[in-house]
């Protein structure tokens, strides 16, 4: 089963630039690794982005509601917008009624130039393209800066679509799952992981795009939701920098936390670490932790002041 597909893959100069600007700014006297990685996940989205904004596709599958921009270079008049109706079809000057639905716009533009040479102009030069994206859409919601429906304009990743929506968030999990309902369900609205039934749920780590080596993205389909969920957190107290709440991924470990806090002061017992974790009935119990122990979600990471 191939749900996942090689996608997006950017040039060797475009993923150049993006590392040697990563290494100009991400110096370990400026910034964390963690700050790090998420500029260099950013410049990569800047990157899919410019490619989505690439000259449309004549592959995209032309569908009900699609707006259609046709222009015959040597008749000005038979140029314009033409609306396809629900059954897939537009009225076209002299020709009459054009089946589009189902079909690409390389193909209708063959079409018509086919139908325009039977007796109407000789050898017509015209082309045909998508004006407006209307009837097929994704939907990209949760933890990114701009959650909304997005027109499904020809063949779309996953990069682009979180291009599209701005990227994730700060709080995002570094996971993404594309919920791929039938089409009654899709007609609606997004859909929810809770409210698949039994829809396709496609799970992708994040954290293999943010690496920008082979990336490998979803080919998405018309109705597909995009669901980036919120990172589950830890709370870190006692001598650390900066006392607060953090994200964590799978398998981040007590040494990981504390360095997104800060680090450890001066004044901190670095062997006296404990977590104070709730069991399966929400009772709280201290846990003496190494920095090599792997925390869970809810977990508080307390740092205790040296004694001396």
């Amino acid at each position: 089963m191939e749900h996942i597909k090689d996608s997006t893959r950017f040039s060797t100069s475009a993923r150049c630039r993006v590392a040697r600007w990563a290494r100009t700014v991400c110096t370990p006297a400026a910034l964390s690794f963690a700050v790090c990685r998420a500029l260099v996940f950013v410049g990569l989205i800047f990157i899919a982005a410019a490619h989505a904004g690439l000259a449309q596709s004549k592959d995209y599958v032309i569908g009900p509601r699609d707006v259609l921009g046709i222009t015959v270079w040597s008749q000005v008049d038979l140029s314009g917008k033409y609306t396809v109706s629900a059954d897939g079809t537009f009225t076209f000057p002299l020709i009459g009624t054009v089946k589009a639905g189902g079909l690409t716009l390389k193909e209708v533009e063959a079409d018509l130039r086919q139908r325009l040479a039977d007796g109407f102009f000789q050898q017509p030069q015209l082309s045909v393209a998508m004006e407006d994206y209307r009837s097929q859409r994704i939907f990209v919601i949760g933890q990114v800066r701009q959650p909304g429906s997005y027109p499904l304009t020809g063949s779309v990743t996953l990069i682009e679509a979180l291009a599209r929506a701005g990227s994730t968030t700060a709080d995002a999990a570094p996971e993404a799952l594309i919920v791929r309902a039938d089409a009654a369900k899709a007609e609606s609205g997004p859909v929810l992981p809770d409210q698949a039934g039994n829809a396709e749920v496609i799970r992708i780590n994040i954290n293999e795009l943010q690496s920008g080596a082979g990336i490998q993205s979803v080919t998405l389909n018309d109705g597909d939701t995009v669901f980036i969920p919120r990172a589950e957190t830890v709370f870190v107290s006692g001598q650390v920098r900066t006392p607060g709440a953090y994200p964590i991924a799978t398998n981040t470990t007590v040494l990981q936390v504390i360095t997104l806090a800060g680090g450890a002061t001066e004044r901190a017992a670095t062997n006296r670490i404990k977590v104070i974790r709730a069991d399966a009935n929400g009772n709280k119990q201290e846990v003496r932790v190494k920095q090599t122990d792997v925390l869970r979600p809810g977990d508080t990471v307390v740092v205790p002041e040296r004694f001396f």
